[in-house]
């Protein structure tokens, strides 16, 4: 299995498919490349050098106990890009992967992307605050920490409900998913859990996004109960340069079954485009 070693000494672990124009998949809290498993596949058999990493604490990465916040994590990925040596690099994140796609592709991707994707992205900020006034309060951000605390492995297990919209009627999402969900939750280092709540939840970045000076597509579900649409993509299409929003209408947060092959489609498109 591949693995990195970032100049802080973390070891970071990755995993690549196919060959062509890179494209690099970064993750969602608390998840791992194990999320991308399709992506990966399909992406490479359309003609792309697909990339997934575990972000650090996450997956099989090193079990960090320091550098859990949204810049360590754009810059692990900036230097596993300039070690692999990726040009004209596609950046695609979910959710807490978005948060970082935006924060390298804005301040450290040196000229290396060519286009940025998110799907239930973070940014701008998902606090309430009067810059985003739309963003959810602390108290939601507190409770997710408790129960991280608690006991994580359940809830993890009372996560995957609300993450893939299983909650709502006529949810088509399997046991098996978000069993999977689960597995991968039960990967992530606790601190670096506990302590990537606030990365995903406080971090700012109303000035990454208004410094991209690349195209961004940004997708998002209409029925997202994990990252609320108001107080993110919707506000993030109104600051970027250059970019495209998509409400897929009905969908989670989680990517999966019909919002997964829709998504999947329409970004090969707009790598293309």
């Amino acid at each position: 299995m591949p693995y990195f070693t970032t100049s802080t000494g973390v070891e970071l672990y990755y995993t690549e498919q196919g060959e062509g124009q890179p494209i690099m998949l970064s993750h969602g809290w608390p998840l791992s490349s194990d999320a991308w498993q399709k992506e990966l596949k399909v992406f490479a058999d359309a003609g792309y050098r697909t990339i997934a990493h575990d972000r650090r604490g996450h997956g099989r990465s090193e079990k960090t106990y320091t550098g859990n916040d949204l810049d360590t994590y754009a810059r692990d990925l900036a230097e596993l890009i300039e070690h692999l040596d990726l040009h004209d690099v596609v950046i695609m994140g979910h959710s807490t992967g978005g948060g970082e796609a935006v924060r390298y592709a804005a301040q450290y991707a040196n000229g290396r992307v060519a286009k940025v994707v998110t799907a239930g992205a973070i940014p701008p900020v998902m606090l309430k605050s009067d810059k985003n006034p739309a963003g959810s309060p602390i108290e939601v951000f507190d409770g997710i920490r408790a129960g991280v605390l608690k006991d994580a492995s359940q809830f993890w297990i009372e996560l995957s409900e609300s993450f893939f919209g299983a909650n709502r009627p006529g949810s088509a999402v399997s046991e098996g998913a978000k069993r999977d969900f689960w597995r991968q939750g039960m990967l992530v280092n606790l601190a670096a859990a506990y302590d990537c709540i606030k990365a995903f939840s406080e971090t700012e970045q109303f000035d990454d996004l208004a410094a991209l000076d690349v195209p961004i597509y940004i997708a998002h579900g209409s029925d997202d109960q994990i990252v609320p649409i108001a107080g993110a993509a919707e506000q993030s299409i109104t600051i970027v340069k250059n970019g495209t929003l998509k409400v897929y209408e009905g969908a989670p947060h989680g990517i999966y079954g019909a919002y997964q092959d829709e998504l999947i489609a329409d970004v090969l498109a707009f790598i293309k485009g």
